[in-house]
């Protein structure tokens, strides 16, 4: 575990109890109360049965964006029970979702109307602005953001000012993870924001993700966004390495088999990299688990925030790099693992 973060792991089942002890003092979530003497049962039982109440009220939760992240996160939401709202620039992206049971709204601002929560998971941050700005008519004073896309430091300071001005209860919520889990429900939600309200906001990590990493209560300091460009720095230098592994075992005449059996079952094995190396060895590389182009725009975020601390991050700039120069090729909507092609001459991996 690491110090200074909460760790809120979900059981299976997806409903959470939590326990009643012989305690003086019995915590409901944002809640505490406290009672003594015989008493104290009965209200603990209550409490426990307004939480589990608050836990499983059905919301109306808007997700603006239905691209890869986006779209299997509000099938689980309406798998959930919660009234899904969902709006995307392109609408085809977002029409299938409706067979799911989900509402497509035609403007982000009709997309918001009645929305106990908002769901961004766009592009960036300039993007999610751009969006929220046209939503703006639509949205409820008190209505709770719960921001997902890996928008950057300076990106999320200008999402907070919106939040501010707007009344919205702001949740700094990235998430770790790609399409196989985000459709199974199984993302790791990085989560910052107050932990007054949290009581609408939790079902909702509830539904698209296995386990909530609370970094803080205070969602304008971003401190979940800069927890996720961390991971995102380590699973981007990863994916390149991976991709120059099979590059120079080209280049050299080595099967690559004979590199995965020299590091089998030892410290330089790993899931990861023979997932990412399955991908381009089969030609797997569409549909996207994570896409070429996005990569690059995380890598330069990375780099940015590295800048900005005073920190020169040579690999996240070759990073960067690598994934720019293979969606330039022709990979950008491609799995990131299609970086590959960028140690080649275009149409030389072939």
């Amino acid at each position: 575990m690491v110090p200074g973060i909460e760790y809120d792991a979900q059981p299976a089942g997806r409903e959470r109890h939590r326990q009643v002890t012989n305690s003086p003092s019995v915590s409901w979530g944002p809640r505490h109360l406290r009672v003594s003497g015989a008493s104290w049962v009965r209200a603990a039982t209550s409490a426990r049965e307004q939480e589990f109440d608050v836990m499983t009220d059905k919301l109306t939760v808007s997700v603006l964006g239905t691209g890869i992240m986006g779209a299997a996160m509000a099938r689980n939401l309406a798998k959930a029970g919660h009234t899904v709202r969902a709006w995307n620039r392109t609408r085809a992206k977002a029409q299938p979702l409706a067979a799911d049971g989900a509402f497509v709204a035609d403007s982000p601002a009709e997309a918001v109307e009645g929305a106990d929560v908002v769901l961004t998971m766009l592009y960036d941050g300039p993007a999610t602005l751009e969006v929220m700005r046209e939503a703006a008519p639509g949205l409820r004073s008190g209505a709770v953001w719960m921001q997902s896309t890996t928008a950057g430091i300076d990106g999320i300071t200008a999402l907070v000012a919106f939040a501010d001005e707007h009344g919205l209860v702001f949740y700094d919520a990235p998430v770790l993870g790609t399409r196989q889990p985000a459709e199974a429900g199984q993302l790791t939600v990085l989560a910052a924001g107050p932990a007054e309200g949290r009581e609408k906001v939790t079902p909702v990590f509830d539904a698209v993700g296995a386990r909530t990493v609370w970094t803080g209560e205070d969602g304008g300091a971003g401190s979940a966004t800069r927890l996720k460009l961390v991971a995102n720095s380590w699973v981007l230098a990863v994916t390149n390495a991976a991709g120059e592994v099979l590059a120079l075992s080209k280049a050299l005449d080595v099967d690559p088999q004979r590199f995965f059996e020299v590091i089998d079952g030892g410290p330089l094995d790993m899931g990861y990299l023979r997932a990412k190396t399955d991908l381009v060895l089969n030609d797997r590389l569409s549909p996207a688990a994570f896409a070429v182009s996005t990569a690059a725009k995380d890598a330069r975020l990375i780099v940015e925030a590295g800048e900005r601390h005073g920190v020169q991050l040579d690999v996240a700039t070759a990073s960067a790099e690598r994934f720019e120069r293979a969606t330039a090729q022709g990979h950008g909507d491609e799995d990131m693992a299609a970086a590959y092609f960028a140690s080649f001459e275009e149409g030389a991996a072939e």
